[in-house]
């Protein structure tokens, strides 16, 4: 396993149900990564179709794997990197019943997904009128380490970053499509759920406007100890290179021993509250 290694946070803009423009777009910058040395290129949520896909959604999702996992899995092989992207999913058991998913591909193809768990619907946000909640939070062995992965509003609760690093994660992949107006939320959550984890976490954002919504970018890569070691630009696209060096993991549980002082009787007491509500 590397100990060593390099991310590339790649902030692009997506059109609205063009899937083959979007591969082109990930493709051109999975290259341009590569030459400047990454090991592992993220993009954002639903960057596969851009966001605001609305009724589209049951028109554009596909199974998992499915076509346009073949065709990223071509450029992971041919450029033998790890790749992270976001898609709608479409179940192989009811095609009107999709999941808001994050994929994971390596230098051999498919490793595994991530189905979205908390989507958000309130203001501008309806995805539970198109998708079905997931309900696992896995953690993939790789060769760049244990990586798990949660999307945009899952950061929002402590839960499933905290399940991901005692399942074993050194790396949690964040994708998102977060509006300008909520940009200080994520700037705060991203931060906090590293280090209070001691984990690095990569948050990778969409940017441009769609139907009238701006996305602010701002995606960044944060050290076990809450510092900030990649950022890129706000409002515009941008393909931004940081490393990550795991070594830096257990000077932070020395400094910042949250993992060792965990409380676990706490979470049936926090599970019996939440079920009062």
């Amino acid at each position: 396993m590397l100990e060593k290694f390099n991310v590339a946070l790649a902030q692009i803009s997506c059109k609205v149900g063009d899937k083959k423009h979007n591969i082109n777009t990930m493709k051109k910058n999975i290259k341009q990564a590569k030459e400047k040395g990454a090991n592992l290129i993220i993009f954002p949520e639903l960057s596969l179709t851009g966001y605001l896909n609305r009724d589209l959604a049951y028109e554009l999702a596909e199974p998992i794997p499915g076509p346009s996992i073949h065709s990223l899995e071509e450029i992971a092989k041919k450029e033998n990197t790890y790749i992270v992207f976001g898609m709608p999913e479409q179940s192989e058991k009811a095609h009107n019943v999709l999941y808001n998913t994050a994929v994971l591909l390596g230098p051999n193809g498919l490793i595994g997904k991530y189905r979205k768990m908390h989507l958000p619907t309130h203001s501008v946000f309806e995805e539970k009128r198109y998708f079905r909640l997931g309900y696992e939070a896995p953690v993939f062995e790789t060769k760049i380490g244990k990586l798990g992965l949660a999307i945009c509003y899952d950061i929002f609760f402590p839960e499933i970053p905290r399940l991901l690093r005692l399942k074993g994660s050194q790396l949690i992949i964040c994708i998102s499509a977060s509006p300008a107006v909520r940009s200080r939320f994520f700037e705060a959550f991203t931060a906090t759920r590293a280090l209070e984890n001691t984990v690095f976490l990569a948050y990778v954002n969409l940017v441009g406007v769609e139907n009238g919504l701006q996305f602010w970018g701002g995606s960044r890569i944060i050290a076990p100890d809450g510092s900030i070691l990649a950022k890129a630009k706000y409002d515009e696209e941008d393909l931004v290179i940081g490393n990550i060096d795991y070594a830096d993991l257990k000077r932070a549980e020395a400094f910042v021993p949250t993992l060792r002082d965990l409380r676990p009787e706490l979470f049936d007491s926090l599970r019996e509250q939440a079920e009062k509500l």
